[in-house]
């Protein structure tokens, strides 16, 4: 028997997670990571996020993960819209610093 090993909108991935614990701690959220949904909005009447949140996650990002955010990036409503696309551009963005470095020969 095959086990389905497909995840549901409210499961989160491991670096989702990662993701989730650096949202609650760094806005101190009085809620556990787990709780956020990766589907659930940011923003409004999903987690309740607001512009200071995406400001203050932009600079989280840049120091922990060395990642730019510009506010006047267009794709910044795609970027933020939930947990899993927030994860996903940091998670690509880490994987294209990655080659970009291996490509230049530092290590």
């Amino acid at each position: 028997m095959r086990r389905n090993t497909r995840l549901s909108a409210s499961e989160q991935l491991p670096f989702e997670n990662e993701i989730a614990r650096l949202i609650v701690e760094s806005l101190h959220l009085e809620i556990g990571p787990e709780e956020i949904v990766p589907e659930q909005p940011l923003f409004g009447e999903g987690l309740g996020l607001d512009s200071i949140d995406a400001l203050e996650l932009a600079l989280v990002l840049s120091r922990d993960y060395g990642m730019e955010l510009r506010s006047d990036d267009p794709a910044n409503s795609r970027i933020f819209q939930s947990l899993r696309s927030f994860a996903a551009h940091i998670q690509s963005g880490r994987t294209k610093q990655q080659t970009d470095t291996r490509e230049r020969g530092v290590s």
